[in-house]
Parts: C-alpha cells; sequence; structure tokens
C-alpha cells in the first residue's frame, strides 16, 4: 500500500459568509511538469468510486483534485517525426505532435493510470471503464502505447467521443499522451464499474484535467 497524503479543500466559504468574515484567495493551481503522476487515479471505498490525480512527482504520493492541477507539457516533448503511415494517422499535424512518453524520460511527466487501490472482487470480471467523454483544444488529443513501430490507440479525439477501455480492477499503466499542437488542453473522463454483488453500475462522474502544451 503506497502512502499517501489527501488534500482536501475545507468548505468554510458558507460559514465565513455568515460570520461576515472574507474568505480567503483561492490557492493557484499546482502545476507538474516532469516526474511520475497518475492522471488518473481510481479509488474504491466506502462503496464510492472516486477519480482523482495521484502526484508521485516528490518524495511523498499526493492525491489532488484535478481542478487544482496544471499539467505542463514543455518543448522536450515536441516531435516533428510523427511517421505518415496510416496506423499513425491519428498523431499529430503536418508530421508534429507533442508526446508524453509511455516510459519514463528525464524533464518530461511520466503519465498514466491507476487502480491498485481497487480491491479484487468488487467489480464483475474485475473490470473498470475508463472513458474520454470531452475534449477541449487547439487540435487533436490521444493516448496511446506503441511496441515498436506499431501503436495501439485508446483514446482519441478526432474519430469521435465518447471513447472506452477496459481497465483492470489493480492496474497501474502508463502510455503516451499526445497532443497535435501547442496551447490549452481540457480533457474530461469518467470511470465506472459493475458491482459484483449487485449487478449495480456506479460511476465517479466526470473529471476535467487540464494540460499546456508550450512551444517556447
Amino acid at each position: 500500500m503506497r502512502s499517501r497524503t489527501r488534500f482536501i479543500a475545507p468548505l468554510a466559504l458558507a460559514a465565513a459568509l455568515v460570520a461576515g468574515v472574507s474568505a480567503p484567495a483561492q490557492a493557484a493551481p499546482v502545476t507538474l511538469s516532469s516526474g511520475h503522476v497518475d492522471v488518473l487515479d481510481v479509488d474504491y471505498a466506502g462503496g464510492a468510486l472516486t477519480l482523482d490525480l495521484l502526484d508521485a512527482t516528490g518524495g511523498t504520493s499526493v492525491d489532488r483534485d484535478p481542478a487544482d492541477v496544471v499539467l505542463s507539457v514543455p518543448v522536450a516533448a515536441k516531435h516533428t517525426d510523427v511517421p505518415t503511415s496510416s496506423a499513425w494517422s491519428f498523431l499529430g499535424t503536418g508530421g508534429t505532435a507533442w508526446i508524453l512518453p509511455q516510459s519514463q524520460t528525464a524533464g518530461l511527466l511520466w503519465a498514466g493510470w491507476n487502480a491498485t487501490d481497487v480491491p479484487t472482487g468488487v467489480f464483475r470480471d474485475n473490470t473498470l471503464t475508463f472513458t474520454l467523454t470531452d475534449v477541449s483544444g487547439p487540435a487533436g488529443f490521444s493516448v496511446y502505447t506503441a511496441a515498436g513501430s506499431t501503436p495501439t490507440k485508446l483514446f482519441d479525439s478526432g474519430d469521435g467521443l465518447p471513447d472506452s477501455i477496459s481497465v483492470a480492477a489493480g492496474a497501474h499503466t502508463h502510455a503516451n499522451w499526445g497532443f497535435d499542437a501547442a496551447g490549452t488542453y481540457r480533457v474530461t473522463f469518467q470511470v465506472s464499474g459493475v458491482l459484483s454483488a449487485t449487478g449495480q453500475t456506479v460511476g465517479t462522474g466526470p473529471q476535467q484535467y487540464t494540460f499546456t502544451v508550450l512551444d517556447s
């Protein structure tokens, strides 16, 4: 079991207003630019399935609300040599794409997803469904794996949404996260599963993640 610290914002605004005290200014989002981050971190506890972001870029893993985080994709992630074969047609514009790679690389985020805190046997077939429901940004967004010169597309905003994949409870996976142009992307995911005991489908609800893709 990994050690983690949870940051939970206090619900103090209403009380502050009633007391006639000005609420404190909202803290600026945390920007993550390199190291291990499980963008989609799924937990099941107390009958609730939840989705957040696990920041493992420092010495201690920290659960964060995705709304409080900006994921930075630097110029070092830019590739101008995207293959021109049809298998890669989902990625890049004019052969150019910014890629957070599935292998850990110095100076870049190592982005993935984590369901290790979902107990075995809770969900039917020990399976969860990860769904990309919306992408807002200057160009295409995709998530894929690659073995040699062959990619396997998992999510792609360019072929219509929603896109869904099945993920095993207990899985911890890293993949390539691709962006077709510089700019700000807001991508929305949600996770669901069918409870083995009741057949009921439970879900996390949507969570929006922000990526800033830099070209200078």
